[in-house]
C-alpha cells in the first residue's frame, strides 16, 4: 500500500512538474514573441517619424518662400505704385496649400489594438503620447490656411479677379484693397504654420534621439 501511495506520489510530481515546465516554456516563447512584436513596432514607428521630419522640413522651405514672396508683394498692393500681372502671377505660387498628414498608423494600430501596454517604458510610452499629441495642434495650426482659401481667396479670385486684364499686363484685381487684407491674412497665418512646423520637427527629433537610445 505504502509503494502504491509513494507511487501515486510520484505521477503527480511529475505531472506538476511537467506542468511547470511546459507553463514556463510557453511563458518565455510568449516574452520573446512579445518582444520582438514591440521591437518591429518602435522600428516602425521610428521609420515613420524620420518620414514625417523630411515632410515637415520640406514645408518649412515651402512655408518660408511663400513669406518671401508675401512680403514683396504685399507693399506693392493699394498704393500708388502700379501693380503688373506679372507681380500678380507671381504671387500664385503662393496659394497651394502646404499640406501635412502625419503616419500615425504603427502608433492607431497600437492604441486600437491594445499593443501599446507592451511599452513597459513609462518614459517612452509618455514620449511616444506627447509626440502624436503634438500633432493635433500642428494640424489646427495648418488649417488656418485652409479656411482663409476656402472663406476668402477662393470667392475673391472667383468674383473680384479679371484675368483677361491680368493677360494684358494690367493687375486684373477689381478691388486692390480686400486682396492685400487676404494676403496679410495668409502671411498671417503662414507665419504660425511655420512656428507649428517648427514645433513638429523639434518634437520628431526629440523622440527620435529617444528611441535611438532603446
Amino acid at each position: 500500500m505504502k509503494k502504491q501511495f509513494k507511487y501515486a506520489i510520484g505521477e503527480i510530481l511529475i505531472v506538476i512538474v511537467g506542468i511547470s515546465i511546459a507553463f514556463s516554456i510557453n511563458k518565455y516563447a510568449e516574452i520573446q514573441k512579445n518582444n520582438a512584436l514591440k521591437k518591429q513596432y518602435l522600428e516602425n514607428i521610428k521609420s515613420d517619424i524620420e518620414i514625417d521630419k523630411q515632410h515637415l522640413q520640406n514645408n518649412y522651405d515651402a512655408i518660408e518662400t511663400k513669406i518671401t514672396t508675401l512680403n514683396e508683394v504685399i507693399p506693392l498692393l493699394n498704393t500708388d505704385t502700379s501693380v503688373s500681372g506679372k507681380s500678380i502671377f507671381k504671387i500664385f505660387k503662393v496659394f497651394s496649400l502646404t499640406e501635412f498628414y502625419p503616419k500615425d498608423i504603427t502608433y492607431q494600430t497600437m492604441i486600437n489594438s491594445g499593443d501599446f501596454k507592451l511599452i513597459d517604458d513609462f518614459g517612452l510610452k509618455t514620449a511616444i503620447e506627447e509626440h502624436y499629441s503634438n500633432y493635433k495642434s500642428i494640424l489646427k495650426d495648418y488649417e488656418r490656411q485652409e479656411i482663409i482659401h476656402k472663406d476668402y481667396l477662393g470667392k475673391y479670385m472667383i468674383y473680384d479677379m479679371d484675368f483677361d486684364a491680368m493677360r494684358k499686363g494690367a493687375s486684373g484685381l477689381k478691388d486692390e484693397k480686400l486682396f492685400k487684407n487676404i494676403l496679410q491674412s495668409m502671411s498671417g497665418s503662414l507665419l504660425i504654420k511655420k512656428s507649428a512646423t517648427e514645433r513638429g520637427i523639434k518634437s520628431c527629433d526629440s523622440l527620435l534621439n529617444i528611441l535611438n537610445k532603446v
